[in-house]
């Protein structure tokens, strides 16, 4: 008996939350926020104690499930009315890279990383952090990219296309031979050595790239790469 209680109940819970997904609306199935997930995991927690206890009432889980419910539509209905309440709720929109400049403090704010934004621009079939224009981070932590122009491009087009070339000890210019994703030289002012190793290349030859570009030392970068093209992107701290 109890475990054809335990079906039964399960069988109700599924088209009760089911139900009230449903009355949600699109909008939290589509785009969840802070506000919508701590109601899905809360009417989640309660479902799953009715279901368990088979000595609890199921209004017991019903009633706090359709309380949770009227409370998301009657806060979905007053941030339409209100963009204060919204943010409240929502969050607002922020800005991790503008107008092709990384913002470091934006990211610092939201503890989000150098990896979390290479990922998710890969995600975004974006390779190259110079190829992009804008970078805003949603407040469903989705990443929305906006590329560059090709027009803004298009004049440094042969410059870019030339492999990088350096001279080595021998006086003959040496040209980088990597096929791949960009690479990162440098993050958050430390050298990544394993990629320098990767493109044949070493810390003074770097110094060098970034002397050329007026930096003085590493720890003014707060990113910098190189793509098979031996393009490189910098982007300092500020």
């Amino acid at each position: 008996m109890e475990i054809q209680t335990i079906f039964l109940r399960t069988v109700l819970i599924y088209f009760v939350v089911f139900l009230m997904l449903r009355i949600m609306g699109k909008r939290e199935i589509g785009k969840l926020s802070l506000f919508d997930l701590v109601i899905s995991i809360m009417i989640a927690e309660i479902a799953v104690f009715v279901i368990e206890d088979t000595n609890k009432p199921l209004m017991d889980g019903l009633v706090p499930m359709s309380t949770l419910v009227l409370i998301q539509i009657l806060i979905a209905f007053i941030t339409l009315k209100s963009r204060a309440v919204r943010v409240l709720f929502d969050g607002k929109p922020s800005v991790l890279i503008n107008k092709g400049l990384i913002n470091r403090e934006e990211m610092k704010k939201h503890r989000y990383n150098l990896d979390d934004l290479m990922q998710q621009l890969r995600q975004n079939k974006i390779i190259n952090v110079a190829d992009v224009e804008f970078a805003v981070l949603e407040p469903s932590g989705k990443l929305s990219v906006v590329e560059r122009k090709v027009k803004e491009t298009e004049t440094k087009i042969e410059e870019d296309t030339k492999p990088e070339t350096a001279e080595v000890n021998d006086g003959i210019k040496e040209t980088i031979r990597y096929e791949g994703l960009p690479l990162p030289l440098i993050m958050d002012g430390k050298v990544q050595d394993e990629n320098l190793e990767k493109i044949g290349k070493t810390r003074f030859w770097l110094k060098n790239q970034l002397q050329v570009k007026g930096v003085r030392d590493f720890k003014e970068v707060f990113y910098c790469s190189i793509d098979h093209r031996g393009r490189m992107f910098l982007d300092r701290k500020r």
